[in-house]
């Protein structure tokens, strides 16, 4: 009896991926599936994933692995296993995703159709695609470019070199093209490209749950001097750095600090309050910062290692994610730092357990700021 299935998800292998029979599998699937108007994700393909109603095919051991919690980050991807794997990695810091979508060997379903209909969804705030080849790559640009004036896109886009590409027909059948023609045309339509699953989701979290960035002079806090060293190398540097400005203070936020801070802080950028900040001194410092017009953004550390800070400054520095100038958290620790990084998590605050990702996402929102000036002219 025929059931009236509007979506088909053949998880099976042995498909496109496999060579010549393969494609034949394939061809006589899509054939049964347009007879009844039904829509195929996949084959060769873990499925779906939407937290929100709790839809999940994925076929994996639910006691050795976590899923993500309801969030604002959509996730279309032709490896379910490296998908699955990525949301497993950042569940443990309570990041949530809108859906997940593994394309498989795409016979019918493909980035493009989920593309235009993430890039509509109100839920959805940004959307990261792990890619090995296009189905259509002028189509592809067609409808980046539309949805990049709306929200921040992310890519990572697998099969860079020969070896590469070799591998990723052996994966889904997928016959990617030139890398550098790839790279051009993310360009051209307001894409943001990662270069593995670690980058693909902080800069999908930043642009999410960011503000763009709009000039180059970047004002970081810290209570630990080093990191702000460590910081400012990385902010500076154009060999494994971010190629940005530390701004200058004026004097008069020079001044305000130094009310704040205890004497021997240091009130120059990057503005170091050393182990005796409390939670009222980032207040203090963090208001200072946003009333500066020579400070375009501001990157963060809450360190809650030293005795002088509570769980209060979660609040305190959410308070000015929102209200102030675009900002980046920095939290660098443990299980009580993990503890409050969810806090900041769940606040959709961009924020990130190592001094690299930090200023790196911070990148990636300037980048968004310029993809952001060029629509509007």
């Amino acid at each position: 009896m025929a059931k009236k299935s509007k979506f088909i998800i053949p998880i099976a292998g042995g498909f496109g991926e496999t060579g010549k029979e393969g494609k034949e599998r394939e061809k006589k699937l899509k054939e049964i599936a347009d007879k009844y108007g039904a829509r195929i994700i996949g084959p060769n393909t873990v499925g779906v994933l939407f937290p929100s109603t709790g839809v999940n095919t994925a076929l994996i051991v639910p006691e050795r692995s976590r899923f993500p919690e309801d969030g604002d980050i959509a996730f279309i991807t032709q490896s379910g296993a490296l998908g699955l794997l990525t949301m497993d990695e950042f569940s443990m810091y309570g990041v949530g995703f809108s859906y997940f979508v593994n394309l498989g060997n795409r016979i019918d379903v493909n980035e493009n159709e989920l593309l235009e209909f993430f890039g509509n969804d109100d839920k959805s705030k940004s959307v990261v695609l792990y890619i090995e080849s296009f189905r259509d790559g002028r189509k592809f640009m067609e409808i980046a470019e539309k949805v990049s004036r709306k929200k921040g896109i992310v890519i990572l886009k697998a099969g860079r070199t020969s070896r590469g590409g070799k591998a990723a027909s052996l994966h889904t059948g997928a016959l990617g093209g030139s890398d550098a023609v790839a790279d051009g045309a993310f360009k051209q339509c307001g894409v943001i490209r990662a270069y593995d699953e670690i980058e693909l989701v902080d800069y999908a979290r930043a642009l999410a749950h960011g503000k763009p960035v709009f000039g180059k002079r970047i004002a970081v806090v810290t209570s630990a001097g080093g990191v702000g060293v460590v910081t400012t190398d990385y902010i500076e540097s154009e060999v494994r750095g971010i190629g940005m400005k530390m701004a200058e203070l004026s004097d008069e936020t020079k001044r305000k600090i130094k009310e704040e801070v205890v004497p021997f802080a240091s009130v120059e950028n990057p503005i170091d309050m050393t182990a005796q900040a409390s939670d009222d001194d980032y207040d203090g410092v963090l208001e200072a910062l946003n009333d500066d017009e020579n400070v375009d953004a501001i990157l963060v550390y809450a360190l809650f290692q030293t005795p002088l800070i509570s769980e209060k400054l979660v609040d305190i520095i959410t308070k000015w994610a929102k209200k102030g100038k675009p900002m980046v958290v920095g939290v660098i620790g443990s299980e009580f730092s993990l503890e409050m990084f969810r806090k900041f998590e769940k606040n959709r605050v961009p924020v990130y357990p190592t001094i690299e990702r930090a200023v790196k996402s911070l990148r990636v929102l300037y980048d968004r700021g310029k993809i952001l000036k060029r629509w509007e002219q």
